[in-house]
């Protein structure tokens, strides 16, 4: 009985680590971006500003088109995840399900497409792109990062399938459920948290992309977020910190306000709709 609360205080001492080391990157990135130079150029960093301004944050909007980039960024990531659930969820339900010889030879192929490099696909896919004029467009760019995303949401989704008991859906089917019923009023609801974490997993991807979005956008007025932040990086590789700072702090909010919004749906909505009213 001793060792309970000993080793308790070690999982609690362990997680609150485990947290302080996620959330480094993030408060030290804040910090930066408060910073003036001075203090930028200080040879004893400190975590809190000393004298904090918001010099850095109207540089770097007066630098570069970040409200432009962003909106680039939004709007591509969003299709790209709606499109990407909305292809993935049928599929999966229907590869889980049917655990036929094609299923699981997807299913194999789902895992090792995973694997292959950004360098080994960039050629093909821009001599697609070139062919379907779609170079140098955000409808190009979303049709890859759909693409890219597929088939690990294909893979998530297929394991939340699989959790969902068939007894649910035979027991709707005995009440009398069709089959377009039984689907959206009970396996719906019990995929919602996985459908929630697949869209997230998506749009995070395409959010934070980069190499596509560098090789694929040329015009200016296209590009994403991600490469206009290297906008602020000297042609002899020096970056301009605090600007560079608090355009990157910007770039990471939208990924932590959807897991804010969705982390409700996902722990809240795991065994919605598994009682018969």
């Amino acid at each position: 009985m001793r060792t309970r609360p000993a080793a308790r205080a070690a999982q609690y001492a362990a997680l609150l680590a485990y947290l302080v080391f996620l959330a480094f990157p993030l408060l030290w990135l804040l910090s930066t971006a408060f910073k003036p130079p001075r203090e930028l150029a200080d040879l004893h960093p400190t975590w809190i500003p000393r004298d904090p301004t918001l010099a850095n944050f109207r540089q770097a909007f007066d630098e570069q088109p970040l409200l432009r980039a962003g909106f680039n960024s939004l709007l591509a990531a969003l299709a790209a995840a709606l499109i990407a659930v909305c292809v993935a969820t049928p599929t999966a339900y229907v590869m889980a399900r049917h655990r036929t010889r094609l299923a699981r030879a997807a299913s194999g192929w789902v895992v090792v497409s995973q694997a292959f490099p950004f360098v080994l696909v960039i050629i093909p896919l821009f001599l697609v792109l070139k062919n379907l004029r779609l170079i140098d467009s955000l409808a190009g760019l979303v049709m890859v990062y759909v693409v890219w995303a597929l088939p690990f949401a294909l893979w998530m989704l297929v394991g939340y399938v699989r959790a969902v008991p068939v007894e649910l859906e035979e027991a709707a089917a005995v009440d009398g459920a069709g089959r377009l019923r039984t689907l959206v009023s009970v396996t719906a609801p019990l995929l919602a948290p996985g459908i929630a974490a697949t869209a997230m997993f998506a749009f995070v991807t395409a959010w934070n992309e980069f190499f596509f979005a560098l090789v694929l956008l040329k015009t200016p007025e296209n590009q994403t977020l991600p490469v206009v932040l290297t906008h602020f990086i000297g042609a002899e590789g020096v970056a301009d910190l605090g600007p560079l700072a608090a355009a990157a702090f910007l770039a990471t909010l939208p990924s932590l306000l959807l897991f804010v919004v969705l982390q409700r749906r996902i722990t809240g909505g795991l065994l919605a709709g598994a009682v018969k009213s």
